[in-house]
């Protein structure tokens, strides 16, 4: 892989410098060569010469490796040291009510996944350093931003993010207030973070893992078909043949018979053979060869999972007969927001009732409570998250954090923009980022909050173009709304999708819901029935919002 990648950063480079040698550049009356142009003539860390850009590609891997490998030893048997993060790890934590057991495991993957990748983080950080620099830009912060065509792109994620904030300081309020009946108040003091490992969930960038000990009403059913899939024989084949026939409802692209046969569905039976088990869909460039990768396992989020990997499979075969160039998202939010479209659809309770796996599709005001406030769990709480993640590297890459502080500035970051905390104490000997994969992997990370803004205006478009939202009518709202099966939703989003990266993202955007610019306000609509709820939770609880910067690092 890394030989590949070295043989085609010399070949961008050499493209890059035809289009400069055969002056291009000067061709102005064409827009469409000009967004090929400067899609080709961007080369990021392609720029390094080949002997850094070996060593970069190294320290990525040997990060990604180390996250891959990471085994911790069990809690009840400390002599069982072969726990992996899927499933194990994830399913303890995910399970555990502990508190011990919970702040065992934390540790012991932080300290597996994290402090190992140290070292390779500094040659990566010199070295896109480096790249920036020969690419004219500030930093690689700036280098990432440039990718969004947006000159106000953070500021735009600055807006946005504070216009969610007082939504999610009163969910915030709210579950410190129910965790601390659950743990008490030592563990979760008054205006205090919240320790993530009592979230359910190891990086806390989402909580709907503790929904059990949280659910505003757990006298009423919440809707969790994980029990019925297993019950009626559910298969990894046919969760993805479910979302094949989802856009094939709505007279999208069926999938090619290569995609059954090429893709990895789940985990490999060989225990030699492993694999980072992170869903990720593929595009290999070739007529119909798209294909996932997904350790799938028979559970409600697993069925939503892969219809978001199915949203990247159809953007995909959407644009692929566009020019190589404009392959891709105008937005590097667009293509993680499709699938995340499709699974807003998925997960209605009228959907689940179209395809058999609940009774009735209509909930009555407390189960819809119940329902929004698990969905506010795994889509508010991840903003905060998504924010800070790329917030702290944007400040590693232009040296606003200084090496000696990376540690602690990464936990100051989380608590600030979040209110979570570690579970144990941390210092600048422990190095805690890079448990975490898109850290290890260089993915940059503003395209999942620009995505989880974005799936809310797309979806509320596809509402309105299947009938089933009225934006004038305000008892109208987006929550239980399910395009399958229409047509007219469907072309809609075909034609979306099939323009690739070949126009600005706001001009793509504008046609196809209305919106100028990246907006909450659809987002905040989905949610308005639980905010309202929650205003007059925090009035009766008495409850304060907010928290102090951690102590928990030092």
């Amino acid at each position: 892989m890394i030989d590949i990648e070295t043989e085609n950063s010399k070949y961008l480079k050499e493209v890059a410098q035809e289009i400069k040698d055969r002056g291009f550049n000067d061709i102005q009356d064409n827009e469409q060569i000009q967004r090929q142009i400067k899609i080709f003539g961007k080369l990021s860390v392609d720029a390094l010469i080949a002997e850094d850009y070996n060593t970069l590609i190294n320290a990525i891997s040997n990060m990604q490796s180390n996250y891959a490998k990471a085994k911790v030893c069990s809690y009840e048997d400390r002599r069982k040291c072969d726990l992996a993060l899927d499933p194990e790890i994830q399913k303890r934590i995910h399970h555990s009510r502990d508190p011990e057991e919970l702040a065992y495991y934390w540790k012991e993957w932080y300290d597996h996944a994290g402090l190992p990748a140290k070292d390779n983080f500094k040659t990566y950080i010199d070295l896109t350093r480096k790249a920036a620099k020969i690419n004219g830009f500030k930093s690689y912060a700036d280098d990432w931003v440039d990718e969004y065509d947006d000159t106000d792109f953070e500021s735009n994620v600055d807006k946005i993010y504070n216009e969610i904030l007082p939504f999610y300081k009163e969910l915030h309020a709210y579950v410190r207030h129910r965790l601390q009946e659950k743990y008490g108040a030592d563990k979760l003091p008054e205006n205090g973070n919240i320790p993530m490992h009592l979230l359910g969930n190891l990086w806390a960038q989402q909580w709907n893992q503790v929904f059990d000990i949280i659910n505003p009403y757990p006298d009423t059913p919440f809707i969790d078909v994980t029990d019925e899939m297993v019950k009626q024989g559910y298969t990894q084949e046919k969760i993805f043949r479910m979302g094949d026939d989802f856009f094939q409802s709505l007279n999208m692209s069926k999938l090619p018979e290569s995609f059954w046969t090429k893709s990895v569905l789940k985990k490999p039976d060989d225990p030699n053979r492993q694999i980072v088990c992170h869903a990720s869909a593929w595009d290999f460039f070739q007529k119909d060869d798209v294909r996932i990768k997904q350790c799938t396992e028979i559970t409600q989020e697993h069925l939503y999972v892969a219809h978001h990997e199915l949203g990247h499979i159809q953007y995909y075969l959407q644009y692929q007969d566009q020019p190589v160039a404009f392959r891709g998202a105008p937005n590097p939010g667009f293509h993680e927001a499709v699938g995340d479209t499709i699974a807003l659809s998925v997960s209605s309770p009228r959907h689940l009732q179209k395809i058999g796996l609940i009774k009735n599709g209509e909930l009555d005001e407390k189960s819809r409570i119940n329902e929004l406030f698990k969905q506010a769990l795994q889509k508010i709480i991840f903003l905060p998250f998504s924010y800070s993640m790329d917030k702290y590297r944007y400040a590693v890459f232009r040296d606003e954090i200084k090496e000696n502080n990376w540690n602690c500035g990464w936990w100051k970051m989380r608590s600030t923009h979040g209110g979570v905390e570690p579970a144990v104490p941390r210092s600048q000997k422990d190095f805690d980022p890079t448990a975490k994969y898109h850290i290890d992997a260089n993915v940059e990370y503003f395209r999942y909050f620009a995505a989880h803004v974005f799936q809310y205006q797309f979806h509320k478009a596809l509402c309105i173009k299947a009938g089933q939202f009225d934006e004038s009518n305000p008892t109208s709202f987006l929550d239980n709304c399910d395009i399958y099966g229409s047509h007219e939703a469907g072309e809609a989003f075909k034609e979306f999708l099939s323009v690739g990266s070949s126009k600005n993202w706001r001009e793509v955007l504008e046609k196809f819901t209305g919106d100028k610019e990246m907006s909450a306000k659809a987002l905040l609509n989905y949610f308005e029935p639980l905010r309202k709820w929650l205003k007059e939770e925090i009035k009766r609880l008495n409850l304060s919002t907010g928290w102090a910067v951690t102590d928990k690092c030092n």
